[in-house]
């Protein structure tokens, strides 16, 4: 397995201890280290991309795999945003809708030997949905310890769920419907047997 396809994988295995960590809310400082976690895991969403490009890694593996790893790190975090209440449920829900019809074509392509890989416009979703994710887990973060001085800018910009959170919110979801409407319109045939 070349190192790209071992940065997919590291993800997936990132996206389960994020998951744990910000699930433990008696555990101290599990939400710095959920926002730590998050933060390395989206870093070798980009690793994995440039390495394979640049050193012509691209593999059928990497193809499938990355774009799914990158759905589970960020359903996850999604979901558990809404669980803390930070994030409407049917924000979440449209989100997660867009990744498993866009997963459904990449099972149907493959059912006919083709392989769909991200597009451009996919991966801007997910950089926004990841900043989105990023600056929650800060405003979470911002009430522990270790992050306590990112409290006053939080409190004094008024930031939070309410201003720069719902605009990020906002962003997210109108990137997520406009490229899984694109990715649909791009790969239409392959719904032609319907």
């Amino acid at each position: 397995m070349n190192v790209p396809n071992q940065l997919t994988v590291a993800r997936l295995f990132l996206s389960f201890v994020f998951v744990a960590l910000l699930s433990l809310e008696d555990l101290p400082y599990s939400k710095t280290a959920a926002l730590v976690v998050f933060v390395i895991a989206s870093i070798t969403d980009f690793l994995d991309g440039y390495l394979a490009r640049k050193h012509g890694l691209i593999t059928n593996f990497g193809k499938l795999m990355d774009p799914l790893a990158d759905k589970v790190l960020m359903c996850a975090g999604f979901v558990l945003l809404t669980r803390l209440e930070l994030i409407p449920a049917w924000i979440v829900v449209v989100i997660l809708a867009r990744e498993f019809l866009v997963t459904g074509l990449r099972l149907l392509a493959s059912a006919e030997g083709v392989v769909l890989a991200a597009e451009s416009l996919g991966k801007y979703k997910t950089i926004f949905q990841i900043v989105t994710v990023i600056y929650f887990l800060l405003y979470l973060a911002a009430g522990e310890a270790l992050l306590r001085f990112l409290e006053p800018v939080f409190n004094a910009f008024y930031f939070g769920p309410d201003h720069l959170g719902l605009l990020l919110i906002w962003i997210s979801l109108i990137l997520t419907v406009w490229s899984g409407w694109s990715y649909v319109w791009k790969n239409r045939k392959l719904l032609g047997d319907m």
